[in-house]
């Protein structure tokens, strides 16, 4: 005989909100500027948005789209939606008009949350917006030409603050959808479950060592993996969510010494920002400040920079695909003694699978053979457990191609080394990761054939100090034509998110194989030669 209400319960990060407003009801949940709010009044919101999308006939399996920076709606945003088994679709705030209008159609949202500083992403694009049943201001700052429907106050005040039921009879159902350009241009919907999600919340915080004492800025895009689950994961911990509109170094070394910040995650690109800016100023932190890091790979000599102002680095790996990270390089203490390059060396590999993850191997993607242990042979990194996709939305054959063998294929080339850790030498696809944004090569080089004069064109990632990588187009123009780099770019900017069009345009012949293909990866070495490029 079982008993399945007493020895199993249904996991949901959206949970974790219900605990620690019963636990912490008076401690300091979210700041935002002058705005304090408890445990009990960030869960009371939560449920007046919860109980008001239902009021408009929003439930299970519905998609409710979100455009918002790290501001308190987008965070109330990760459990309303979910609680009422609906889906959160957290959207990219520098992508294009087009773009997100395409996210917004594929996903089939059926209510829209704009920040009034990006109404212009959708104001000419809601007559296309299909599903889309109701859209919602967040009027955080002055706009000129807010969208048609009601500011997000007065849709909350539309719901009840009393608890609402969560409506979540399988772990495995549909938490969030979040958008990734992948390897092909055209934006994937990465499914996450509500059990990844939890797991993988938990696993982070255990990783980084938070607590209810903890206090952490958002300097990480929520709209990114979900804010790599730390959305759900601060809460698990009764710990305080530090909301942060724009990401720039003066405010953050202002909020770290005026709210007592002990936690912050950022791509290297903020690192490098924050490096300077503490460099320029002569900035030395205080207190220990602990910083997680991934996304585009950062250099040792990054991590040693932060470290010197007195920040500790985390360097953790992953993608959207397993819910953010899913491996860190975990520390120990028989390096605490090497001399601080060598620590610095240690600290940018990716390391060993989370303790909830436990399954990463780099192998022969051919023949799924683990390569040798020797730090040299390269192969496919691939991992699986709790805390991977579902699969892509709508889109099977793209599923498929990433479960080739029951593993979730990374796409990224690493070696492993005898102590087991990972360390990611190159990508097998060409994807630019830039500031921790993925940009692909085909998905820009499609918009440069658009260019009447264009007629071959090859772009690539190259070497810049403050992103890591940025795109470089390689083109060759038609006969009889000139356009100027200058020209090109624009053109570029005007078809893309802007920081997907390149930064830099050469013209001349592109090297080719025999049967004509075009050897990009002569273009690289070029541009890296001579460069110590230091990819983890």
């Amino acid at each position: 005989m079982s008993y399945p209400s007493v020895n199993h319960d249904v996991l949901s990060p959206v949970k974790f909100l219900v605990r620690s407003a019963m636990v912490f009801p008076d401690k300091e949940a979210v700041i935002y500027g002058d705005q304090r709010r408890t445990y009990l009044q960030f869960y009371e919101r939560v449920n007046r948005l919860a109980s008001a999308l239902k009021k408009r006939g929003i439930g299970k399996g519905d998609k409710v789209a979100f455009i918002c920076p790290n501001i308190p709606p987008m965070l109330e945003a990760h459990y309303a939606v979910p609680m009422i088994g609906a889906v959160l679709v957290s959207i990219n705030i520098r992508l294009s008009a087009n773009e997100v209008a395409y996210i917004v159609n594929h996903s089939e949202a059926k209510a829209l949350f704009v920040d009034n500083e990006f109404a212009g992403l959708v104001a000419a694009s809601l007559p296309e917006l299909k599903k889309v049943g109701f859209v919602v201001n967040i009027c955080d700052i002055s706009a000129d030409k807010p969208l048609d429907g009601p500011d997000y106050e007065a849709f909350l005040s539309e719901g009840d603050p009393d608890p609402v039921e969560i409506e979540v009879s399988d772990e495995r159902q549909v938490a969030t959808i979040n958008y990734t350009s992948g390897t092909t241009g055209l934006p994937k919907g990465v499914m996450y479950h509500h059990r990844g999600a939890y797991l993988n919340a938990i696993g982070e915080q255990m990783e980084f060592g938070t607590n209810a004492r903890s206090v952490y800025l958002w300097t990480l895009p929520m709209f990114h993996c979900n804010g790599w689950c730390f959305t759900w994961g601060i809460t698990a911990m009764g710990a305080t969510h530090v909301c942060l509109r724009k990401v720039v170094p003066e405010e953050i070394f202002k909020i770290v010494a005026e709210e007592g910040v002990t936690h912050l995650c950022a791509a290297p690109t903020i690192l490098i920002s924050m490096s300077a800016y503490a460099t320029e100023h002569s900035i030395q932190l205080e207190k220990p400040l602990e910083i997680m890091t991934a996304g585009a790979p950062p250099a040792p000599t990054v991590i040693q920079n932060m470290e010197h102002i007195g920040a500790n680095i985390t360097q953790t790996y992953g993608l959207t695909e397993v819910f953010g990270p899913h491996s860190v390089c975990q520390w120990q203490s028989k390096w605490d003694s090497l001399p601080a390059d060598e620590r610095a060396q240690r600290k940018a590999r990716q390391g060993v699978p989370f303790i909830i993850a436990h399954y990463m191997d780099v192998v022969d993607p051919e023949t799924m053979e683990p390569v040798s242990r020797d730090g040299k042979t390269m192969g496919e990194v691939v991992m699986r457990g709790n805390n991977v996709m579902l699969g892509y939305y709508n889109d099977p054959e793209a599923t498929e191609i990433a479960f080739k063998g029951d593993w979730f294929h990374s796409g990224d080339l690493a070696v492993m080394h005898p102590d087991n850790y990972i360390q990611i030498m190159d990508r097998k696809k060409d994807i630019i990761i830039s500031g921790g944004e993925n940009i692909s090569t085909v998905e820009v080089e499609n918009v440069l054939y658009k260019h009447p004069d264009i007629m071959e064109v090859a772009v690539v990632p190259v070497p810049d100090p403050k992103w890591g990588e940025v795109p470089k187009a390689f083109v060759v123009t038609r006969p009889n034509t000139r356009p100027s780099a200058e020209e090109i770019i624009a053109f570029c900017k005007e078809h893309l998110a802007r920081f997907k069009a390149p930064k830099y345009i050469e013209f001349g012949e592109l090297p080719k194989t025999a049967t004509g293909k075009i050897q990009k990866f002569k273009l690289r070495e070029k541009e890296w030669a001579g460069r110590n490029r230091m990819v983890n």
